[in-house]
């Protein structure tokens, strides 16, 4: 006979809820009497806060259940060598994620993390790949490294790779910081005339907003070109007139979140030392909040950028409007009004 307190025939919705992992922020489903479960994104141990047997007051034999679970959820730290990440400096790079052989590094919300102790075997193999120098070997209190555990973690990332396409790494493939060097102009001329009309001068990867982090390194000292989405498609000569020798973010800002936008841009303006702005947008209304959210940002960061405003037809794809707005026309609300 199963014990009542263990049989789910007595449970109700809330005894099977989620937790987010610590480290990757997965949702991991527990029940109620689980100690502890693995988290399938990144192999990391995740204790149940809610755990609850269930039947440890009536049972005569729930001492011995309850230090079963003991057993399996109880973490022994030693002190030894072993990563230490500084976010600070992390630029989000992904090189040391590839350079971990075991696996124990991912980019989380945009930095590197070593996402659990026993996968960390403390030797530094990563940290001659990281160009800001954010990583470093420290000696701390932490859970002894597992061979088992690493070995289990590396085959669900390969199971992952077949059953997915190939990951980066941060675990998307869209997210994974890449940099272009476009077609030179000596190339271009020796190369035959279909194939140059067609030569692109897309310079970084990604380009969707949504996925660009303030710190990523192609946004440094750059001339920033910001597009709504319809205008490659709409634009013929998108790549030779407006995004050669410049850096391309991409979105809508009619169904993305504009405040999300303003906050990205500001950070981005603070941080990046941008050289200059260029907004391109369809005719129609919904385009014309994205100059308005770069503006706002700009108010928001204090800096002085100078901008240019382009408008494209729906009709015809060409060009409606263009306007230049020098950096020193652009100063802050509050600073041009003091």
């Amino acid at each position: 006979m199963q014990c009542p307190g263990q049989d789910t025939r007595y449970w109700t919705f809330k005894d099977i809820f989620e937790i987010a992992c610590p480290h990757c922020g997965l949702q991991v489903e527990f029940f109620k009497d689980d100690g502890f479960r693995n988290c399938d994104r990144c192999g990391t141990r995740v204790v149940n806060p809610k755990k609850d047997a269930g039947c440890a007051e009536t049972c005569s034999f729930a001492d011995q259940c309850e230090i079963e679970q003991t057993k399996k959820k109880d973490i022994v730290k030693i002190k030894r060598k072993i990563i230490e990440i500084d976010e600070e400096l992390c630029d989000g790079c992904g090189n040391c994620v590839t350079a971990c052989d075991e696996g124990a590094i991912q980019i989380v919300n945009g930095k590197a993390k070593v996402i659990s102790d026993i996968f960390c075997d403390g030797l530094g193999a990563c940290i001659g790949d990281c160009p800001p120098d954010a990583l470093k070997i420290v000696e701390r209190e932490a859970e002894a490294f597992d061979e088992e555990a690493v070995q289990q973690h590396l085959t669900r990332l390969e199971q992952d790779t077949v059953s997915a396409p190939k990951p980066s790494a941060c675990g998307c493939p869209s997210e994974k910081i890449q940099t272009f060097i476009p077609t030179s102009a000596c190339q271009a001329a020796n190369q035959p005339t279909s194939l140059e009309q067609s030569a692109s001068a897309l310079s970084n990867w990604p380009i969707q907003i949504n996925l660009i982090q303030p710190q990523a390194p192609f946004l440094k000292g750059c001339d920033l070109l910001l597009a709504a989405d319809c205008v490659p498609a709409s634009y013929p000569n998108f790549h030779q007139d407006f995004l050669k020798g410049k850096t391309l973010m991409l979105g809508c800002p009619k169904f993305d979140d504009a405040e999300a936008y303003v906050e990205k841009f500001a950070a981005i303006f603070k941080t990046a030392d941008i050289k200059s702005v260029t907004v391109v947008i369809m005719e129609v209304p919904c385009c014309s909040g994205l100059p308005v959210i770069v503006k706002k940002a700009l108010e928001i960061s204090g800096v002085k950028i100078a901008l240019e405003e382009i408008v494209v037809s729906i009709r015809d794809g060409k060009i409606l409007e263009r306007n230049w707005n020098p950096s020193e026309l652009l100063a802050p609300i509050a600073a041009t009004s003091a």
